[in-house]
């Protein structure tokens, strides 16, 4: 443990490097509530979305890495606004129009438009559960409306009474004049109505901890702020919560930035100092819009885990977090191929590397070994080229080019396989565009069709070429159904028949025979698909069945 303690202690890796920063915090005296706390919000107005996840994935990995480089206990806290107003109705869910009149009511008093729960708000919860459960995240969840009645917040409510005039002091700063006037950091929650109201308060009574304020009826109401009769406005609840809980460390995306030093004042004033936060960058759509959860807008979690591995998912989420990233499904082949090339090479790398490696924080340090003998990219592009529509069709060929991978044996081949004949399905197929060849290309891939069929003739190829590029070196032993020696069949035919640029060649392979402007590395292709399989569908598509 000293050998991963200490090279822990100086990884680059943007997780230890946040791990470090909160450990700071304790370097003098170990924390009196007995752990350090990390907490991830989520506000239920809408299903949750991948960035939900995003935050958790990413907090979890801060977490374990500060568990490597401190004796201290750690617990992780998600935290549910599910006291909030439903400000508008959301755009995805079923019988929307029923929750109209129910506007600005918390959620955890909306009806649940699925019907399956007591509410929206706890509907959306026990998504976010099940998702978070989903990938094994260990966390102990916090429901505002809980937290707000059950007294766990009084104190700190007390406190902002007390406190209240130093509290709107930061706040008013940060608004327009007009908002200036009728802003309180305390919404009450209508007795009879039930609605969250944005009403100015006539008076904040810090013996009494009571606020007292006129409803939209002109009605006067005094109300004690303790037991769940008021509720904070967004902004100051933040900072109430970190010292209510006394959180340690928080992340959350850019778009809260410029709040940071609301939060930290807030926060300092009721009697904590600020956590630790890490910022980062926003989930995009694939037309570069924010995700939003009521309109759900961009990649869910069951679509990605429609088409991908959840390690995928968490792959995707490691990476560069302060670079904005376009969540569209197009992503999520790459992200499944680097995720697997990272884990075949963990178990060859040293424990410096090991730790920079992306599935030592996705995997918590139990990194297993990968089966994945066949890229991602490959089986879509197999599915492609055989028009598979069930997995066993890829194991056909599979297992001719890796004899000893079984189901069974190569479980996350496997699952790839599945995930890349329903992509193929949903994404590659209905797309296909497939077109005839020039009289360069058709030339070309006449004879490589050729060579394919015929090992001598390959040689010749491949002597032919090395002569034209002023090499006379002798050919080394070959396998002729290999990747390598196909791929040397491919590059010579390409520079045999005049392909300057040999991207031209290899964009026409893919555009005359796989109906895509990109595809795999060509020989690679061949060896999984079959020679004789892949010189049949050249003659396929020199005959125009394909186009």
């Amino acid at each position: 443990m000293s050998e991963l303690r200490d090279a822990a202690l100086v990884s680059k890796a943007w997780p230890f490097e946040e791990a470090r920063r909160v450990l700071k915090r304790y370097q003098k005296q170990p924390p009196e509530k007995g752990y350090v706390l990390f907490e991830t919000g989520y506000g239920p107005s809408g299903l949750p979305h991948i960035g939900t996840f995003g935050e958790v994935a990413r907090t979890t990995m801060i977490k374990t890495a500060f568990e490597v480089i401190s004796d201290i206990p750690t617990k992780l806290i998600c935290f549910s606004d599910d006291l909030d107003g439903m400000r508008k109705v959301p755009s995805n869910v079923p019988n929307s129009e029923s929750l109209y009149e129910h506007l600005q009511k918390p959620l955890t008093s909306v009806p649940d438009p699925f019907g399956t729960h007591e509410s929206f708000g706890h509907h959306n919860n026990a998504m976010l559960r099940r998702f978070l459960d989903t990938f094994g995240f260990e966390y102990e969840f916090y429901s505002a409306q809980e937290f707000y009645q059950s007294g766990q917040f009084d104190e700190v409510l007390k406190r902002a009474v007390e406190k209240y005039d130093e509290v709107m002091a930061v706040m008013l700063k940060s608004l327009r004049e007009e908002r200036r006037q009728t802003y309180s950091i305390f919404l009450p929650i209508h007795p009879e109505t039930g609605r969250v109201l944005y009403v100015p308060m006539k008076n904040v009574d810090a013996e009494n901890h009571t606020i007292t304020f006129d409803d939209e009826d002109g009605k006067e109401w005094t109300l004690p702020v303790t037991g769940g009769n008021v509720k904070l406005q967004w902004k100051p609840d933040f900072g109430a919560r970190w010292a209510a809980l006394e959180v340690d460390f928080e992340m959350y995306g850019k778009d809260h930035s410029t709040n940071t030093p609301i939060y930290d004042s807030i926060c300092r004033i009721l009697g904590w100092r600020a956590p630790e936060h890490f910022t980062y960058e926003l989930f995009l759509d694939e037309n570069g819009q924010k995700i939003s959860k009521t309109s759900g807008n961009g990649v869910s979690i069951d679509d990605w885990l429609t088409y991908a591995s959840a390690e995928s998912l968490s792959y995707f989420m490691y990476q560069k977090p302060k670079t904005a990233k376009r969540m569209h499904f197009d992503v999520i082949p790459k992200a499944m191929d680097e995720y697997n090339q990272q884990l075949n090479a963990y178990h060859k790398q040293d424990l410096k590397a090991q730790l920079n490696n992306p599935v030592w924080h996705i995997h918590g340090g139990d990194v297993p070994q990968s089966n994945m003998v066949v890229p991602f990219s490959m089986l879509l592009n197999l599915a492609s080229a055989a028009s598979a529509h069930d997995k066993e069709t890829l194991w056909g060929f599979i297992r001719r080019y890796a004899p000893d991978a079984t189901p069974e044996t190569h479980a996350d081949l496997d699952a790839a396989a599945g995930f890349a004949v329903k992509y193929f399905e949903d994404f590659v197929e209905p797309s296909k565009t497939f077109r005839m060849p020039s009289d360069q290309e058709r030339a070309a891939l006449e004879e490589l069709s050729a060579a394919f069929r015929d090992g001598d003739k390959a040689l010749d190829l491949i002597k032919r070429k090395n002569a034209m590029m002023g090499n006379d070196d002798p050919l080394p032993d070959v396998d002729f159904g290999s990747d390598e020696f196909l791929q040397s069949i491919v590059f010579a035919v390409g520079k045999l028949h005049g392909f300057d640029n040999l991207r031209d060649w290899f964009k026409a392979l893919y555009e005359v025979l796989l109906g895509a402007s990109q595809g795999p590395r060509f020989g690679g292709f061949a060896a999984l698909y079959g020679v004789e399989e892949t010189a049949d569908l050249i003659d396929k598509a020199l005959a125009g069945d394909l186009a």
